[in-house]
């Protein structure tokens, strides 16, 4: 068999539930194939609930407590980090990326960094960055709507928005063949088209959305009624006086405003699963063109999200914290193995109909040493990203004992039962059950029914922090 083919599969700010095969209320036919013909990672979470951070992490493999990248600002990865990205084309692989890395800052042109992402270790580059700093900064797709006179109306829709309330729902200015999420799709369809080298190659789609805005455009904008979409679990007092100890405190203060509506969280929801929706659709498309290439059977396709989205949930939106929908995501993985095992019958664990599904805690940077694996290659730098391989072949199998988040220096740990976040002072301020009360509406921090619980924690966390430290001047150049 020769090498396959690898697909890596990203969106930005995409809720875990946000699937046909997980949450139910987004119609995501093409995500449920992947997942029916591979593992889905159930109990998966970011490295970090904000962008940038999460994004650096997934590239070298380290913690923001080695990077030293603990929030979003302007920030550019140093040109000589070692990434998994490096491991692929060393394997052999051609690279190519289409849409965002969000590795280097948001200003000026992207094409004048491109030099940056080729030495992150990807060949061809078409990149973008997403809704918010596309209303400024510029880029290949930037230049095709200045061209078609629609980047200026862009700038003045978006101004708008956020001139009258952040979450103002409502169809984008731009035609659906425009849309950012389409451009990505389309470019990456393209290029597999056209693909024609005797290498295998490695193709990273990474869209922006269903990132905020809420602007998803006709016909997927009438798709989805408001009154159909899950009701947002929680409320802002549920967690208001606990919260005031950390982080999640200055979220709620700035993040959660009094005056969204129930009817503002239903049109939200709705307009977000259109976005979904879109960007399944175009997956598909690109599905489609693997598949006339007669290449499917021999490509593996990775699928995640760099963080969730709140969309209502305890009266927030955005993500900057610990909470489930912003710090749980999607994450599947199919490979030539699990799709011949699905389909000669072999044993699939319950979970989605066809597929497999691992309850193991699992963090979003471990996609990286998988793609390595899979591709032969072999990770020569320090990192603490860990291969899927294993659970891939057994899915009961435990792939970590546990999940680790950082954010603004507080940290988060999550086995399968319980959350736990310590603040900066390291003092444990939020704690969930997270199989008896999924929705997280009870803080158990200063439960001493589970003090004994905490002190366990605590002390797997230390341990980790310990076991995983390195010169920080190696990580972040």
């Amino acid at each position: 068999m020769p090498q396959p083919n690898l697909l890596f599969i990203m969106t930005d700010q995409h809720r875990a539930d946000a699937m046909g095969c997980n949450g139910g209320w987004v119609k995501t036919p093409n995500l449920d194939r992947i997942a029916a013909e591979g593992v889905r990672f159930a109990n998966a979470v970011t490295n970090c609930p904000v962008c940038i951070p999460a994004r650096v992490s997934l590239a070298t493999g380290l913690y923001p407590h080695n990077t030293a990248v603990w929030d979003n600002f302007d920030y550019d990865m140093p040109p000589e980090t070692p990434t998994w990205m490096q491991a692929v084309r060393d394997a052999g692989y051609r690279t190519s990326l289409f849409g965002k890395t969000h590795l280097h800052h948001h200003r000026g042109d992207l094409r004048d960094r491109e030099h940056l992402i080729r030495a992150y270790g990807l060949d061809d580059v078409d990149e973008i960055t997403g809704p918010r700093a596309s209303a400024e900064c510029a880029c290949a797709m930037t230049a095709r709507w200045e061209a078609k006179g629609l980047w200026e109306a862009y700038k003045r829709d978006y101004a708008e928005r956020f001139t009258n309330k952040p979450w103002v729902v409502r169809p984008s200015v731009l035609p659906l063949a425009e849309y950012a999420d389409v451009y990505v799709g389309q470019q990456a369809k393209r290029y597999l088209q056209s693909y024609d080298r005797d290498q295998p190659w490695f193709c990273w789609v990474s869209f922006g959305g269903p990132h905020e805005p809420w602007d998803a455009p006709e016909p997927y904008a009438s798709m989805y009624r408001a009154e159909d979409m899950p009701l947002p679990v929680g409320s802002r007092q549920t967690l208001i006086d606990d919260a005031a100890k950390g982080r999640l405190g200055r979220v709620m203060e700035h993040y959660a405003p009094q005056q969204l509506s129930a009817e503002d969280v239903a049109a939200m929801r709705a307009n977000y699963a259109a976005n979904v929706t879109l960007i399944d659709d175009q997956i598909g498309e690109i599905l489609g063109a693997i598949e006339a290439r007669g290449e499917l059977d021999n490509t593996v396709i990775v699928f995640s999200s760099d963080h969730g989205e709140m969309n209502g949930d305890h009266g927030l939106i955005y993500k900057m914290q610990f909470l489930n929908g912003a710090v749980r995501v999607p994450l599947l993985v199919r490979t030539p193995a699990t799709t011949a095992a699905r389909n000669v019958g072999g044993p699939v664990p319950s979970g989605v109909e066809g597929g497999a599904v691992s309850q193991s805690p699992a963090e979003w940077f471990d996609i990286g040493p998988t793609l390595v694996d899979l591709a032969g290659g072999e990770l020569q730098h320090q990192q603490f990203a860990r291969s899927l391989l294993p659970v891939l072949d057994d899915p009961g199998k435990e792939h970590r004992p546990f999940a680790v988040s950082e954010i603004a220096r507080e940290v988060m740990i999550m086995d399968r039962q319980w959350k736990l976040v310590f603040n900066r002072r390291g003092e444990p301020y939020l704690m969930f059950d997270q199989v008896n009360d999924p929705e997280e509406t009870v803080n158990r921090a200063g439960d001493p029914a589970v003090a004994e619980v905490i002190e366990r924690m605590r002390a797997q966390l230390f341990q980790h922090l310990l076991q995983t430290q390195i010169d920080r001047s190696e990580a972040a150049g």
